[in-house]
């Protein structure tokens, strides 16, 4: 819990990076470590923070897991860690992840495989694997990640932490590495709803240096512990029609469901009928927008660069060298569909697509407090199980919807699996993060009692 670390100086915060190193010799969470914590004065003073390696560090290497910019030391702190800093958070080091975010298993950094701490043979659940690893591991009590397509929610599922996805534009994304600029929201990972409140209550709200940002304030805490007896929530009936959902994350999340009744909730099954399209519409428009904002990887302002005798083929060389097969499968996926022969058959008809899904959701909100899924519809796999990228893909089936209508989402550890924890998904109106963190806290303290 954050309160348990109030209070630590920077001899204590060295020691615990000391103590971080040696249990993460066999996890591997994170890229770097910061040997020297600053105890920053302010009320959360020398609690201890982990931040994915795509988010930068003034002076800390930001190394998004890729040889492009594995020496990358950024002049600058990303907004969230300049308000970390302000309320007192001391950062640690940086996290693993599957290169620039592009993945679910932080099995594709271009140095790394991370390891699941529950059992080392299994993944952590990607692309924030890192993140997740570390609080999961009790390295650290929070840590920061990044969700374009269920990259916060489903590694806190395969950890058995909570992970949370904020109303796209509550959080600045001034200082994250761009993956799909539409999509990308930055949320903290913790092991208590209230840690995660607490941390957001620190990095929301407006940002003149990012755009998007909406000028709203607040408070995280106001109603965190009240009941939810009373409140409706939609079970969408597409759920139980998708073949690949293990049977024990359907049995779980009938068990979520009952739960919540037994706390005087009503459980509603809806059609959301476009649903089945959200992979298929992440898997256009993110590779697209990826396509966009990896271009300035090219070796001439910074990060690697390959000898070429000419500038072509300086930028070929850097580019094939300093991106891994994953990125550079996505970055060829999304020039294709953003090409002038291809842009109206696939992007715009994705976007087009992507607007009736988020109506639907947005429909079924006005009449329900939250819609419920599981997070993943498998429990975390074996490191190296899974060959076929697709399959891959549809880990995230259930969390990239969020993304897609911009609505916050949080996961919920809950159920089982042999010895793996699983997770349930709880999604909300926009901008009412509030209730779904109280919904969320309400689960959390009727699971425990």
């Amino acid at each position: 819990m954050i309160e348990d670390y109030i209070g630590f100086d920077e001899k204590r915060l060295e020691e615990l990076v000391q103590q971080i190193k040696e249990r993460d010799k066999e996890i591997r969470a994170f890229i770097t470590y910061v040997d020297k914590p600053t105890s920053y004065e302010g009320p959360f003073k020398g609690v201890p923070v982990a931040v994915k390696d795509n988010i930068v560090t003034k002076g800390i290497r930001t190394t998004c897991a890729s040889k492009v910019l594995e020496n990358y030391v950024p002049p600058y702190d990303a907004t969230v860690v300049e308000r970390l800093k302000k309320a007192g958070f001391a950062i640690v080091g940086k996290t693993n992840l599957d290169e620039f975010a592009m993945g679910s298993s932080t099995e594709r950094s271009a140095f790394f495989v991370t390891r699941n701490p529950l059992d080392l043979e299994r993944v952590p659940g990607g692309s924030s694997g890192g993140s997740a690893a570390a609080v999961a591991a009790d390295m650290v009590p929070v840590a920061l990640g990044s969700d374009t397509g269920g990259s916060i929610r489903q590694p806190a599922a395969f950890t058995g932490i909570f992970g949370f996805k904020p109303s796209y534009g509550l959080v600045s994304r001034y200082g994250l590495v761009a993956f799909a600029s539409s999509l990308d929201q930055i949320g903290p990972m913790a092991r208590s709803v209230k840690d995660i409140a607490l941390v957001m209550q620190v990095i929301h709200g407006k940002d003149e240096r990012d755009s998007t940002t909406l000028d709203v304030k607040i408070d995280f805490m106001k109603d965190l512990e009240e009941d939810i007896n009373g409140m409706k929530f939609a079970v969408p009936k597409e759920i139980f029609e998708y073949e690949g959902l293990n049977e024990d994350v359907a049995n779980s999340f009938e068990d979520f469901v009952k739960l919540l009744e037994k706390l005087g909730c009503k459980v509603e099954r809806v059609s959301l009928p476009s649903l089945k399209y959200s992979v298929a519409v992440y898997y256009i428009i993110a590779p697209s927008e990826a396509s966009s904002n990896l271009a300035r990887y090219d070796g001439v302002r910074y990060g690697l660069r390959e000898a070429g005798e000419n500038l072509r083929e300086m930028y070929m060389k850097t580019r094939n060298s300093g991106f891994g097969e994953e990125v550079k499968r996505r970055i060829l996926l999304g020039t294709f569909t953003l090409s002038a022969a291809y842009y109206e058959a696939y992007f715009y008809k994705a976007q087009r697509v992507r607007r009736k899904i988020a109506n639907e959701l947005y429909e079924v909100l006005k009449d329900y407090d939250a819609i419920l899924t599981p997070t993943a519809p498998v429990p975390a796999p074996r490191i190296g199980e899974i060959k076929d990228e697709l399959t891959y893909y549809l880990m995230d089936i259930f969390t990239i919807p969020a993304n897609l209508g911009g609505l916050p989402a949080i996961s919920v550890p809950f159920g089982r699996s042999g010895n793996m924890p699983l997770g349930m998904q709880i999604i909300g109106g926009r901008l009412e993060d509030v209730k779904v963190l109280r919904i969320a806290r309400a689960v959390e303290k009727a699971a425990i009692s």
